[in-house]
């Protein structure tokens, strides 16, 4: 089997929740929620005049990722009208045509909600969530909503109320039914969980004890199991915590200074967990969970970097080599046990999409809509490089034999027809 594909089937085995086959991309980063694909014939070369099956206007404006399940391609947007007011909806596009299945109205919140929003930012920046006959819509303080796959709204909750800054960002995760996320706005940073069946709250969790100038952050968190315990990791601003899934209660924290508006999900492979602290002065951090137990940044930073560390994209781990990519083009592979640099390599234009790995190769995207491809590895191999001519900053979905790319006004699927 290839190393992908080990990496693959062992990520899968970290999460708590059911995983979708490796032919879905159910949630942001993909099945184990680390940019790991299993997917096989991903295309390498496309332009807007090659190797397109095919290109569909998308209503609104949005950066969630697409997500995709049984053949159908979901995602979010938020249309403006005339008189200043927005509505939140969901799309179901059929996969292999781009035709729309359905488009669901879900939230038509206050305008004066919508209006504090950063240029990089949406009202539909989170990624949704597909699990068994559910999609979880998540528009973070704009509220929270579960439909069937028919598009009928199961429920919605908007009582959860916090001052964002610069709008919504970071994706929920779902877990023994669960659906957790962070509200870290403006004051008053907190984690809470819904219960995914009624949407009511299970906990609310003030995140406390944090002295940083900034207080809001959009990172979406990952699970992860030590010791038989699963653990919930996701940074805020000057920490990182790892909090009990069940009651929200933090087991373990890493403080980095004042790094804030954090936006990378971490990653954890070779028994490290991978991050950056956020703006303004970005540090990757690789901590070793095992054993940590109160405040560990003084014993459990196994090693850190500020070159080329990343203020929004995700950082990727493949084999023993970690790859991460600077928001202006600084993509860096090291030794994700040591820290080593293998090489550094300055790819054209910026980036805030996450990467991905598919058959060896690892996928990047970057805000002007080029896509790279870079042979895993540790010297460095460029194999594609393919402009859509169009602004990008949502990371890709895939499957077997294409991928779904969402840009300003479209989403494309790139690959061959569908026969």
């Amino acid at each position: 089997m290839k190393r992908s594909g080990l990496a693959a089937l062992w990520l899968s085995s970290l999460i708590g929740c059911s995983i979708a086959a490796a032919e879905d991309w159910p949630q942001f980063r993909g099945p184990g929620g680390q940019g790991i694909s299993a997917s096989t014939h991903v295309p390498t070369q496309w332009s807007t005049g090659s190797n397109i099956a095919w290109k569909i206007d998308i209503p609104g404006q949005g950066w969630s990722s697409p997500v995709l399940a049984d053949g159908r391609v979901y995602l979010t947007t938020a249309i403006g009208s005339a008189n200043g007011s927005t509505t939140l909806a969901v799309l179901c596009i059929d996969a292999s045509d781009g035709k729309l299945i359905w488009n669901t109205e879900v939230l038509k919140p206050d305008p004066a909600a919508v209006r504090q929003m950063h240029s990089k930012n949406s009202p539909a920046s989170p990624t949704p969530i597909i699990a068994g006959d559910r999609i979880f819509a998540h528009f973070g303080h704009l509220g929270t909503v579960a439909l069937d796959l028919a598009g009928h709204i199961v429920w919605k909750q908007t009582t959860l109320h916090y001052a964002p800054q610069h709008g919504n960002g970071g994706s929920p995760v779902l877990l023994d039914g669960s659906l957790i996320f962070g509200c870290d706005g403006s004051k008053d940073p907190f984690m809470v969980a819904l219960d995914a069946k009624t949407g009511a709250i299970k906990w609310k969790q003030p995140r406390t004890n944090v002295d940083v100038r900034n207080s809001f952050s959009f990172a979406t968190p990952l699970v992860i199991t030590i010791d038989g315990q699963k653990q919930l990791i996701d940074p805020a601003s000057g920490y990182v915590g790892a909090y009990d899934p069940v009651n929200g209660q933090e087991i373990w924290r890493v403080r980095y200074g004042q790094g804030y508006s954090v936006v990378p999900r971490p990653v954890f492979a070779e028994g490290l967990i991978f991050l950056s602290s956020g703006f303004d002065t970005p540090v990757l951090y690789a901590i070793n969970p095992d054993g940590a137990a109160g405040d560990v940044t003084d014993t459990h930073v196994a090693w850190k970097s500020r070159r080329g560390a990343p203020c929004t994209p995700s950082p990727l781990v493949v084999g023993h080599e970690l790859y991460f990519i600077s928001d202006n083009g600084i993509l860096i592979c090291a030794d994700a046990r040591t820290g080593k640099t293998y090489y550094s390599h300055r790819l054209d234009g910026t980036f805030s999409a996450s990467p991905l790995l598919a058959e060896g190769r690892i996928y990047f995207q970057s805000e002007d809509g080029v896509g790279y491809v870079v042979k895993a590895g540790t010297t460095f191999e460029q194999i594609g490089e393919n402009d859509l001519g169009e602004r990008s900053l949502a990371s890709d979905a895939v499957t077997d034999g294409a991928l779904f790319i969402r840009t300003a006004n479209h989403l494309w699927r790139i690959g061959s027809p569908v026969k």
